[in-house]
């Protein structure tokens, strides 16, 4: 049996992968998603305590560090197989 799989025979290096834009671009968003969710907490937050995701700083650090992820994987190029 034939398989279509190439077997890439020079694996890449944790030192290459720290190096590649495509692994720093995701954690700076996710670090700065998480900065601003903290900062919408801290400045416009929910003062009621009656907003799930407001009323909480660890959940709009999270929110936040999930949309920065997000908004961070829209600007990649695609890859042509």
């Amino acid at each position: 049996m034939s398989s279509n799989c190439e077997v890439n025979q020079n694996p890449k290096t944790a030192r290459d992968i720290f190096r590649s834009c495509s692994f720093w671009r995701p954690v700076i968003g996710i670090i700065l998603g998480g900065m601003a969710g903290f900062l919408y907490y801290h400045f416009v937050g929910c003062a009621s305590g009656t907003c799930p995701i407001t009323s909480h700083p660890l959940s709009s650090v999270i929110v936040g560090s999930i949309m920065g992820y997000l908004v961070t994987g829209i600007f990649e190029k695609k890859k042509d197989k």
